[in-house]
């Protein structure tokens, strides 16, 4: 069984996830959130940073 295109799909949707997150932290810096802040709501809710 080849699993290479299902590897691929994965690859794709992480870099697609990752690309989200980095326009909504370019996003929060705009706003003047600064990355400490950025962290800390993470943390707080539960997310990894």
């Amino acid at each position: 069984m080849n699993n290479g295109g299902w590897m691929v799909e994965k690859i794709i949707e992480k870099v697609a996830v990752d690309e989200e997150w980095v326009v909504l932290i370019k996003h929060a810096k705009k706003i003047g959130i600064s990355m400490d802040e950025i962290r800390q709501f993470l943390n707080d809710t539960g997310h990894k940073a």
